[in-house]
């Protein structure tokens, strides 16, 4: 397994020392490589949904509206997803 160090401000070492001691991961490694899957399952499942507006749109009628108006139209409909 490749190995990586990063620095962190001593609030985030202490968040994720908080993590591990209620017994959930077993270190910092477990815990970091969880959020990483995490943020990684996240970003397919955002390509995913980007794919299937284009699709969607592709297989659309021209509409007679402005750009914009679309998007605020979809954005109201799909807000992003708060952490």
């Amino acid at each position: 397994m490749s190995q990586l160090n990063i620095s962190l401000p001593p609030a985030l070492k202490n968040w994720i020392d908080t993590k591990v001691a209620e017994g959930r991961y077993s270190s910092a490694s477990d815990y970091v490589r969880d959020l990483l899957r995490r943020d990684q399952d996240a970003a397919t499942n955002e390509i995913e949904w980007l794919r299937g507006l284009i699709a969607e749109s592709r297989a659309a009628t021209l509409i007679d509206r402005e750009p914009e108006e679309v998007m605020d139209d979809i954005m109201k409909q799909y807000p992003a997803p708060r952490d």
